[in-house]
């Protein structure tokens, strides 16, 4: 039985499955990652590198600087989900997978319709004002000339997880009991160097644990199942072979 059939038979086998993912997830819809050859963390375009106008301190420091960066790089409202996506709202509806851990503020899980998403990192769909907390539309923000601001006269700040910030709370409890609670969890499309997100990982107890990423991680050795192929081929061979 080659690798792909056994995550078949292990998806059959499981009630309460856990998606695990992060920027590999969303490739496919053509949003780059961060860490490969050719992500956003290895790109000299910018003045700064990406992982330091990705911080609170620089949001607060270099405010217009950083939304020159953050409307250029981070502005996604045009992608749309891809198979992984698509499949796992299937897996969702087929009341085989009890929630998506994601890393990625996209928001392609919520467009492909799924609804137990909980996103480690927030989402580029929620801003607020950091004087009055009034909210504000992604499309907003993104429209705007220079930086985004409020009718009070505030600065509308997005409600994605900058380095410097701590995980959503709620969010990350939930993922926490969610992860403890399966019995398949299924990391995909991230390197798992991201903490405190990837030790997550740590918590699941029960019987199959896999990793689909193109490269390896440091968690391999603890997965039951490995398999590094673009996550493209795996999903729709998924989505051929399992019948609900």
């Amino acid at each position: 039985m080659n690798d792909l059939d056994k995550l078949v038979e292990m998806i059959n086998n499981s009630e309460k499955i856990v998606f695990f993912g992060g920027a590999g997830v969303s490739t496919s819809s053509g949003i780059p990652d961060f860490r490969s050859k050719d992500g956003l963390y290895n790109s000299n375009k910018y003045d700064y590198p990406p992982e330091v106008m990705l911080s609170n301190m620089f949001f607060y420091r270099y405010t217009k600087e950083f939304y020159e960066f953050y409307k250029d790089a981070m502005n996604v409202l045009k992608y749309k989900p891809n198979i992984v996506h698509n499949f796992l709202k299937k897996l969702e509806d087929n009341n085989k997978l009890t929630g998506i851990v994601t890393q990625n503020i996209d928001g392609l899980h919520t467009k492909a319709g799924c609804k137990n998403v909980y996103e480690l990192h927030g989402t580029i769909y929620e801003n607020t004002c950091i004087k009055c907390s009034k909210n504000y539309s992604a499309e907003y923000v993104f429209d705007s000339n220079d930086i985004p601001l409020c009718e009070c006269g505030g600065i509308i700040k997005p409600n994605v997880v900058l380095y410097g910030e701590g995980l959503p709370e709620a969010d990350y409890n939930t993922s926490v009991k969610l992860i403890d609670e399966a019995d398949m969890l299924i990391v995909a499309g991230t390197s798992l160097t991201v903490f405190p997100a990837s030790g997550l990982v740590n918590l699941f107890h029960g019987k199959y644990l896999v990793i689909v990423n193109n490269d390896k991680t440091s968690y391999d050795n603890k997965a039951d199942l490995v398999i590094n192929k673009d996550l493209k081929e795996v999903f729709e061979y998924l989505d051929e072979k399992i019948t609900f």
